[in-house]
């Protein structure tokens, strides 16, 4: 057998397919496990995809939510309309808390200030005179008699309470001569019960009810004490709903003259009427008030013209026929927080801005013209520019987080915007109305004439918490009219309580 015969040559032997199959089938086996074990992954890297950004979303809301609550507690008096109570017992110092510039003028009175200080009068009611008795040098006896030499030093005090007056009126009976019937008096339109009590003790209740706020058990207490009247609780209501009764026809008559006058300012404060939430709608002048009992803060007051002050409540715009002029020491107090807590510098600058400008207004009215229209157009140059930056400055942030539905697709609507944000867009769209004190010389830089007369009105609320009976409250807005009123033109108000309504009426046309 030759060597090219050889059984033992390998090329010659057969092929092992047995062996090949079953590598082919380990391979395949492998790559089937890697595709399942790759689309398990490609799976579960999806889901952790998916919650990643789940959680990036809840991540960025919660970072918003923290940097909204840091700027709620960043806020106080000085910076929000928060009311000063709310700061607590760790205030600032009022000259830091203060959003005017720090004045160069010495505390106290100014110059040309009147003084107001107790002064003696030449007809005392009574005199008691000190004669000494004996002799400084020598101790002698020295007459008692009293002489032209004197001085003298007075007390001012109230008389000691005195019993009631009782005054009776009687309504006769008379015969007649002629034709002999019987013809009975007239008893005065105010004397309408067998017993009563007279004008001046239903003012002063009404006075220490209305402009006081004494509650009233301790008001009964009060008249006991001061004057020897015994009220009940129901007495005093009923004093109260008479004197709103009365003064029904004042409370329009002020509302008349308030709607034609040029300028007006408006707000409202929420009151709690028989535990539900009404509001005490605030129209105001400088020489009149009036006050209502609105059923919801949108309640505006109707057939109002000219311009109206107030603070950007939405529903001020709904008025028709009105300018409007907003209320820059809310915007001067937002600009505050901007600056203090979101580092805003646009906000400073803003700030700086429109207390320059006041002080330009203020200038200008102490000389009794107009501002230099140069000075105007450069202090709307300014806002412009400032405005335009704030708006760069918010647009280049990154965006805020949009609420989502149920099924995370975003909500309809504008997108969410930054504190900062609305309030430069506001400042730009109603450039005019916060600008409009420079042009209008009767239009005040604040809305302060109505924030001053809502301010009692809290006072009201956390003294009483709420009213009864709707009816009170229309009866308590009613007197504050009168009170209000009073108050600005420098009628006593006792006085104008007692006096007939039509006479206050005739006064107000006079004027």
């Amino acid at each position: 057998m030759t060597p090219a015969e050889s059984p033992l040559r390998v090329s010659e032997q057969p092929p092992d397919t047995t062996c090949d199959r079953t590598s082919i089938a380990i391979l395949q086996a492998s790559i089937e496990r890697l595709i399942a074990q790759n689309a398990a992954l490609a799976s579960e890297r999806a889901t952790f995809e998916a919650q990643n950004q789940t959680m990036r979303r809840e991540n960025a809301a919660l970072l918003a939510r923290v940097a909204e609550l840091e700027r709620r507690l960043g806020l106080n008096s000085s910076n929000s309309s928060k009311p000063p109570s709310s700061d607590g017992l760790s205030k600032k110092p009022p000259r830091t808390r203060s959003l005017r510039e720090r004045s160069t003028k010495p505390a106290g009175g100014q110059k040309g200030h009147p003084g107001r200080t107790l002064r003696t009068v030449d007809n005392p009611d009574h005199t008691v005179d000190h004669l000494p008795a004996s002799c400084a040098n020598c101790a002698e006896p020295l007459p008692q008699t009293p002489g032209s030499d004197y001085d003298t030093r007075q007390v001012f005090d109230l008389p000691q309470p005195k019993p009631l007056v009782v005054t009776e009126h009687r309504a006769h009976r008379c015969r007649c001569t002629a034709c002999g019937s019987v013809t009975k008096g007239r008893f005065p339109e105010a004397v309408s019960a067998p017993v009563q009590y007279g004008d001046r003790i239903t003012a002063i209740v009404v006075y220490l009810s209305a402009f006081q706020f004494v509650p009233l058990d301790r008001l009964a207490t009060l008249m006991s004490d001061l004057f020897n009247v015994s009220l009940s609780r129901a007495t005093i209501e009923k004093m109260s709903r008479r004197a709103g009764e009365r003064l029904l026809g004042f409370a329009e008559a002020v509302r008349q003259l308030i709607l034609l006058a040029p300028v007006k300012h408006l707000d409202e404060t929420g009151f709690r009427i028989v535990k539900t939430l009404k509001w005490l709608h605030i129209a105001a002048t400088g020489w009149l008030t009036y006050y209502r009992i609105g059923v919801d803060r949108g309640d505006m007051l109707s057939g109002v013209s000219g311009i109206v002050v107030h603070d950007h409540w939405k529903s001020y715009y709904t008025m028709p026929g009105v300018e409007h002029a907003l209320c820059n020491a809310h915007h001067l107090r937002e600009l505050q927080a901007l600056f203090e807590i979101e580092q805003e510098d646009w906000a400073r600058r803003m700030q700086i801005l429109l207390r320059r400008a006041c002080h330009v207004e203020h200038l200008s009215r102490d000389k009794k013209q107009a501002p230099d229209q140069r000075v105007i157009d450069l202090i709307s140059r300014r806002y412009d520019a400032i405005v335009a930056t704030g708006i760069t400055f918010h647009q280049g942030l990154p965006a805020l987080p949009q609420k989502l539905r149920k099924d995370g697709t975003p909500r309809a609507g504008r997108p969410k915007r930054r504190v900062g944000h609305n309030l430069v867009v506001r400042l730009g769209d109603h450039k005019e109305a916060v600008l409009r004190f420079l042009s209008n010389p009767d239009v005040p830089f604040t809305n302060n004439q109505a924030e001053r007369d809502g301010r009692m009105m809290k006072l009201k609320q956390k003294v009483s918490g709420c009213f009864r009976s709707l009816r009170g409250a229309n009866d308590f807005a009613v007197i504050r009219t009168l009170i209000g009123t009073a108050k600005k033109r420098g009628w006593g108000v006792i006085q104008s309580l007692m006096r007939d309504p039509k006479d206050l009426i005739n006064e107000l046309h006079a004027a």
